[in-house]
């Protein structure tokens, strides 16, 4: 009589690809939600092995014919076990999420870092703004911190402001400030939008607010509902927060100024309720082009009026 193999066959993993493999399986087989750092069962499967064997996820593959100890093995079950039973994203269960390259802490006080804007961080901008006239960024809604400390770093000459309504999420972000020893140059605030800013003026501002409307909420697969609700939803159409900023953020730039934001799949109503509104949609290397840009200027001719109730 042949022994059952424990957990679908772990216990006879002898290596890191078995190991991948493994994962990649039991993740694809469960159904499960990607889209918080992964967009597959693959790639999900070999950053939590990554983590397990303590490796740079990009390093991975150097380590496939590496054994797996016991300990290891045991380690991995856990995290599958887990991710499939309570659909957690891997982020929280790793503390860990990558944005703009850069590794960050992440926990169940701030949505897991995804934005698209990473991708523009790292290129400074180019060609839409110049880099030797940043000296003010504003990172509106930081959440983690990501996008304000990928900001400091592209821009090292520049002072970086990182806002949050949420309290809980601005202790998240100042651990990633500690972390990548920017307290100096990235200053962690509490405001709603632009309500504790005052006369500040920037080159700069970026943003990834909240764009899911109400009725779509309720069909987001259970992973989003680890995430903190008032980081995702904004109001009945999913519009809440960019109007308002719309309507703020001219009053917050030097005339050379910049508003750079990404709204999702909120870009079609976005674009319908603002038609006279000139955005220029960047476009990602995948084809994404759900990120905007409006001048100052652009901005203080456009301004949209605040809707009557």
């Amino acid at each position: 009589m042949v022994r059952e193999k424990s957990a679908n066959g772990i216990a006879a993993l002898k290596n890191v690809r078995d190991a991948i493999v493994w994962a990649e399986k039991r993740l694809a087989a469960a159904g499960v939600h990607f889209g918080h750092g992964t967009d597959n069962a693959l790639d999900e499967a070999a950053w939590l092995v990554a983590a397990v064997i303590a490796v740079p996820p990009a390093e991975l593959a150097k380590h496939h014919r590496r054994a797996i100890s016991p300990d290891a093995r045991a380690r991995l079950r856990a995290l599958i076990e887990k991710r499939i039973a309570t659909r957690t994203p891997a982020a929280y269960l790793l503390h860990e999420a990558w944005f703009a390259g850069l590794p960050f802490y992440v926990d169940e006080r701030v949505i897991v870092p995804r934005s698209l804007t990473g991708e523009f961080i790292r290129r400074r901008f180019a060609p839409w703004v110049d880099a030797a006239r940043v000296r003010k960024i504003l990172d509106l809604g930081t959440g983690s911190g990501c996008i304000a400390i990928a900001c400091a770093r592209a821009f090292p000459s520049a002072q970086v402001d990182a806002v949050d309504i949420s309290d809980d999420a601005l202790a998240v972000a100042r651990i990633n400030v500690e972390k990548y020893n920017l307290v100096e140059r990235v200053h962690v605030r509490q405001s709603d939008l632009f309500s504790n800013l005052r006369d500040k003026r920037y080159d700069v501002i970026v943003t990834n607010p909240p764009y899911v409307g109400r009725p779509e909420m309720k069909t987001l697969p259970p992973e989003y509902r680890h995430e903190p609700r008032l980081a995702l939803e904004s109001g009945a159409s999913g519009l809440d927060a960019i109007a308002r900023i719309l309507r703020g953020a001219a009053d917050f730039l030097e005339p050379h100024g910049v508003l750079i934001a990404e709204v999702g799949n909120s870009k079609q109503a976005l674009a319908r309720r603002f038609s006279n509104v000139p955005f220029t949609w960047l476009s990602t290397q995948s084809g994404d082009d759900s990120v905007f840009l409006l001048t100052a200027d652009q901005l203080k001719a456009h301004r949209p009026r605040r809707r009557r109730r």
